[in-house]
């Protein structure tokens, strides 16, 4: 479809069967910013690579670099934009609480980028954590897809329909039993003539109803495919594997 994508190989040592998923240490900003992040679990740290960052820096202008992985050491995590959900445009973040989306470090983040702040609780139908943001939301330009049932607090379920919907977005409900399906975890991504797609797996394209579908195909393309294995055994899927890259070309 003309989608730009940059991939990087995983070393062979040491075994990191997580690195698949990129987008949980590291982000990427319009103004240069680079920023790494806290990870809850020890073996996904050693996913962080600045030889990647440097290999990136051979393309696109890296101005700042900010390294949040220190609060390893005092058990506080930020996990990128897993934990996190970015309107860039409008300088949004959107991130539901938990062990690994800690609210002093949003703060941090907030401070950084210049973003404003949407935090909020989510549970699954077992009253767990939803232990990352974009486990039950995804954004697009136009549009917010996203399970308002996992968050109980009437309060904050109005103000984050609320900020939704003030900055244009349709908000599109999906239930438990979607977000279960990876329906939450999905990405728009644009190609060099302006065309945008959102990008999702099978799993989640066969949850969707007709007129969700729809919905989401006012504005933008659909694309899924197949990824059963990543998402049986990985827990993720095709959000979570793509880091996507908003640093200004050289």
């Amino acid at each position: 479809k003309g989608v730009n994508v940059i991939i990087i190989e995983d070393t062979d040592s040491p075994l990191k069967s997580d690195a698949v998923f990129p987008n949980n240490w590291v982000s990427f900003h319009q103004d240069g910013k680079v920023i790494t992040y806290p990870m809850f679990s020890p073996i996904r740290r050693q996913e962080r690579r600045e030889d990647i960052i440097e290999t990136l820096g051979s393309s696109f202008d890296i101005t700042e670099r900010f390294y949040m992985e220190g609060y390893e050491a005092e058990n506080l995590f930020l996990e990128g934009t897993g934990s996190m959900i970015f309107d860039r445009t409008n300088k949004i973040v959107y991130a539901c609480l938990s062990i690994r989306t800690e609210e002093s470090l949003l703060d941090e983040f907030c401070q950084i980028s210049g973003f404003k702040k949407i935090a909020f609780n989510s549970t699954d139908e077992n009253g767990l954590e939803v232990y990352h943001t974009n486990v039950m939301m995804a954004l697009g330009e136009r549009f917010a897809i996203i399970c308002l049932d996992s968050i109980n607090k009437t309060s904050e379920k109005s103000f984050v329909v609320e900020t939704l919907e003030s900055t244009g977005k349709e908000v599109i409900e999906i239930s438990m039993e979607q977000m279960n399906s990876f329906a939450g975890n999905m990405l728009q991504v644009r190609n060099d003539s302006g065309d945008t797609f959102l990008v999702m797996s099978d799993a989640a394209f066969n949850s969707l109803e007709e007129s969700q579908i729809k919905k989401i195909e006012k504005y933008t393309e659909i694309l899924h495919t197949p990824i059963p294995v990543i998402e049986t055994y990985g827990g993720g899927s095709v959000r979570c594997m793509m880091a996507e890259v908003f640093l200004p070309k050289k």
